[in-house]
C-alpha cells in the first residue's frame, strides 16, 4: 500500500502526525493533501529515509546535486559533498553520476546519508550502453528499464524521468523557433535515441508499466522537463508549455494510480516571467508539487549562477514551487568543488526561507524572530548559531578585535543600537 493509499484510508502512522505538527499544519488538512497528490514524501519501502515531505502549505525544501562525471571521478570526494550539502542544510541529495563507478558510487552515497535520494535512471543506461556498444543510441529499451528497477529495489526515493517527451514534440521542436533547443542531459539522450532509432519514447509509450514498477516501492516520481528552456530567450516558449501540457496528463494518470509524483520546472526564466511560470504548471499539473532548478534569472553570471538562481528561487518558492533544487557558481563551467557545493546550498536556504517568510509560515518567522531578537541583546553566540554559515560569520567577527561584545567594527562607539540601549 503506497502513501496515497494510507493518506486516503486515513491510516497515516505517527510518523505523519509528527511531521504535520513540525511543519505546523493540521493534520486533517496533511492528509489530504497526500490523498489529493498536492504532497509528497519520497520514502522507498526499502530505506530507511529521513522524512521530507514537499508542497502545498509546507516549507520549501531544497535539493543538491553531486555525483561523479565521467571526466571527473572520485568517489571520496562525492561522498564528502554529499555530507557537505547535509551539513548545510540539503533536505535531500540527487545521485547524477555518469562515471563509470556509478553504480558503486550510488550503493555507498546511500549507506552514508539519510536523507532522500533521487537518481535519473536514464544516465545508467546511456552509460551501460555506451560501455557496451560505444554509442548512446545503442542503448535498448531493456537498458532503460532494467536502470529504473535496479535502481528502486535498491532503495531510490524519487526518480527524474522524462516521460513528456513524445516524437510528436520532437517534431514540433524542429520547426520551433528556440534558440538553444534541448539542453537537458536526459532529455537530450531520449530525444537523439528517438530520432535515430525511429522509435517513441519509452518512457511515455510504457508509463503504464512505469507506474507500477513506483507503485510497487512507492518510489515518487519526478517528471523531468526535458525541454525546459535552457536560456532567458527560449523561456516560456511554445516547446516547453507543451511539454507541461502532456505532463500534466501523466501526473493525473499517477495520483489516480496512488503513485505519488512531482513536476520539474524551468531552468532559465526572467524574473517578470517566474510568478506565471509556477501558477501555470500548478493548474496543468493538478497541484502537484514543483520542483525548480533555479530558476536562473540572467545567462550574464557566470561564476555567480548560485546568487542567479537564488533570485529566481525566493520568487519562485513565494509564486507557489516547493522544492528548489541548488544551483553552484560552477553551473556551466565545471564540476563544482566542496566549496561551491556549500556556496550552492546556503544560497538556495537563503532563497527558501525569504520565501517562506514572504509567505507567513510560522516555522520561518520563528527563526527571524529568534535571529532578531538576538541581534537586539548583541548575544553574538545566538546569531551564530542561527545563521546559515556560522563560520563565515565568526571569520568576519573575528577579523578585527573588538574590546565591547555590544558592538562591531562597522559602527564601533557609534552603533545605533548600543546608543539607543543606553539612552
Amino acid at each position: 500500500m503506497t502513501l496515497i493509499e494510507d493518506a486516503k484510508k486515513g491510516t497515516l502512522d505517527k510518523e505523519y502526525e509528527k511531521i504535520a505538527a513540525t511543519e505546523n499544519m493540521d493534520f486533517n488538512k496533511f492528509t489530504k493533501n497526500i490523498a489529493d497528490g498536492r504532497i509528497v514524501v519520497p520514502k522507498n519501502v526499502n530505506r530507511n529515509t529521513k522524512s521530507c515531505p514537499i508542497g502545498n502549505g509546507l516549507s520549501t525544501k531544497v535539493n543538491a546535486n553531486i555525483g561523479s562525471s565521467s571526466r571527473m571521478e572520485d568517489l571520496e570526494v562525492e561522498i564528502e559533498k554529499a555530507e557537505t550539502a547535509i551539513r548545510y542544510g540539503a533536505d535531500a541529495l540527487m545521485d547524477l553520476s555518469t562515471g563509470s563507478n556509478l553504480k558503486e558510487f550510488r550503493k555507498r552515497i546511500m549507506g552514508v546519508v539519510d536523507v532522500p535520494i533521487g537518481t535519473v535512471p536514464i544516465y545508467e543506461a546511456a552509460v551501460t550502453a555506451k560501455n557496451r556498444d560505444g554509442s548512446i543510441m545503442d542503448m535498448s529499451e531493456d537498458d532503460i528499464f532494467n536502470a529504473i528497477t535496479n535502481q528502486i529495489k535498491e532503495g531510490v526515493d524519487f526518480m527524474t524521468l522524462h516521460c513528456g517527451i513524445n516524437k510528436d514534440l520532437i517534431n514540433k521542436l524542429k520547426v520551433s523557433q528556440r534558440l538553444m533547443g534541448i539542453v537537458s542531459r536526459g532529455g537530450t539522450f531520449l530525444a537523439s535515441w528517438m530520432v535515430h532509432n525511429s522509435e517513441e519514447n519509452p518512457l511515455f509509450k510504457n508509463y503504464g508499466y512505469l507506474l507500477e514498477l513506483a507503485y510497487a516501492y512507492d518510489v515518487t516520481l519526478s517528471l523531468g522537463d526535458g525541454l525546459r528552456p535552457g536560456c532567458i530567450n527560449d523561456a516560456t516558449d511554445i516547446p516547453q508549455i507543451q511539454e507541461l501540457i502532456t505532463l500534466g496528463t501523466l501526473v493525473k494518470e499517477a495520483q489516480n494510480s496512488n503513485v505519488q509524483v512531482m513536476v520539474e520546472g524551468p531552468g532559465h526564466v526572467p524574473i517578470n516571467q517566474i510568478a506565471s511560470n509556477m501558477q501555470i504548471q500548478k493548474t496543468i499539473c493538478n497541484g502537484a508539487p514543483f520542483y525548480v532548478l533555479g530558476p536562473i534569472v540572467t545567462d550574464l553570471a557566470m561564476g555567480y549562477d548560485h546568487i542567479t538562481s537564488a533570485i529566481g528561487g525566493a520568487l519562485a518558492a513565494y509564486s507557489g514551487a516547493d522544492f528548489l533544487c541548488y544551483v553552484t557558481p560552477a553551473e556551466h563551467l565545471s564540476l563544482p568543488s566542496l566549496e561551491d557545493v556549500k556556496e550552492g546550498v546556503i544560497a538556495s536556504k537563503i532563497a527558501a526561507q525569504s520565501a517562506d517568510t514572504a509567505l507567513g509560515l510560522s516555522s520561518a518567522w520563528e527563526k527571524e524572530m529568534a535571529m532578531d531578537i538576538a541581534r537586539k541583546n548583541f548575544d553574538w553566540d545566538k546569531q551564530f548559531e542561527l545563521t546559515f554559515d556560522s563560520d563565515k560569520a565568526k571569520k568576519y567577527r573575528e577579523k578585527i578585535s573588538v574590546e565591547e561584545e555590544d558592538m562591531c567594527s562597522m559602527c564601533g562607539e557609534y552603533c545605533a543600537l548600543r546608543i539607543g540601549k543606553d539612552l
